[in-house]
C-alpha cells in the first residue's frame, strides 16, 4: 500500500492524537504543538486550530506590558499580537505548516522574530522590541520579542534552520526575512547594500540587512519570509 493510502481504521489509527509523556509542550508532528495545558501559556494569536476541554481565550490586555509596549503595538499591528490561553486541556497550535521548534531557556535571553514566535511559558519574561532606524520597516523583521528567564517556547521555521556563531572576529550578515532568531545579547543593526540596490534594484530585499557583532549566535531558515507585520 502507497504511503498516503490507507484503510480508514489504519488512518484514524496513524493521525490519532497520542499522549507523548513530555509534558506541556508536545509536537504530535513538525508541524503541530499541542500544549497540555493546566493553567495559563501565552501563544500567537490566530495560531489555535483545536483544542479539547474547559479552555479560554483572552488576547493581551492593551496596557499589560507597559505604556512603552503600548506604543509598538499601535505601529506593529497583528505581527507581535499574543493570546493568553487558560484553563485545562490540550491545545493544538500551527503557524501555516512551518515547522516547530521547541526551546528549553535556563535563565536564558532570545530575540525571536514577531512571526517567529509561537508560544511560551508564562513564567519568560517577554519584551517587544523595536528597531531604532524606522527604515527598517521596509523590511520584514523590524519587531521582534525578546524572551529572558526560565521555560520553553516555541518557534517556527520554514524549513530546518541552521545556527551561525557571532564573534567580535566574525561579525555576521542576514536577511532581515530569513532571520528566525538570536542570542539576547546581541543587538542587530541595519546595514544597507548600496551595491545591491544598484545591481538588483532599490526594492530588492537584500538592500537592507541586519548586521550581528560582538558574541552571541543568529539563527536563519532557507527561505526569506517577507510578511509585513503592520498589515491588519
Amino acid at each position: 500500500m502507497s504511503e498516503r493510502r490507507y484503510s480508514l481504521e489504519r488512518f484514524l489509527e496513524k493521525t490519532r492524537d497520542k499522549d507523548l509523556n513530555q509534558g506541556l509542550f508536545e509536537l504530535e508532528s513538525d508541524r503541530m504543538l499541542d500544549i497540555n495545558l493546566n493553567g495559563e501559556v501565552w501563544t500567537k494569536m490566530g495560531s489555535m486550530v483545536a483544542y479539547t476541554g474547559n479552555v479560554k481565550f483572552e488576547r493581551e490586555g492593551i496596557l499589560s506590558q507597559g505604556l512603552g509596549n503600548l506604543l509598538k503595538k499601535a505601529v506593529s499591528g497583528e505581527g507581535t499580537a499574543l493570546t493568553k490561553v487558560s484553563g485545562k486541556g490540550s491545545v493544538f497550535c500551527a503557524d501555516a505548516g512551518k515547522k516547530i521548534t521547541i526551546l528549553e531557556l535556563q535563565n536564558e535571553a532570545i530575540c525571536v522574530n514577531g512571526n517567529d514566535l509561537l508560544a511560551f511559558e508564562m513564567s519568560l519574561n517577554y519584551n517587544i522590541k523595536m528597531m531604532k532606524k524606522m527604515t527598517a520597516m521596509l523590511a520584514g523583521g523590524l519587531f521582534n520579542i525578546r524572551l529572558e528567564g526560565t521555560g520553553m517556547v516555541a518557534i517556527t521555521s520554514h524549513y530546518d534552520p541552521i545556527t551561525l556563531p557571532v564573534t567580535p572576529h566574525q561579525p555576521v550578515v542576514t536577511d532581515p526575512n530569513a532571520t528566525v532568531l538570536w542570542s539576547g545579547q546581541l543587538e542587530p543593526q541595519l546595514k544597507t547594500d548600496v551595491q545591491f540596490k544598484t545591481m538588483l534594484g532599490r526594492g530588492s530585499g537584500e538592500s537592507l540587512q541586519f548586521l550581528f557583532q560582538g558574541h552571541g549566535f543568529v539563527v536563519v531558515q532557507p527561505y526569506e519570509e517577507v510578511v509585513f507585520q503592520n498589515q491588519g
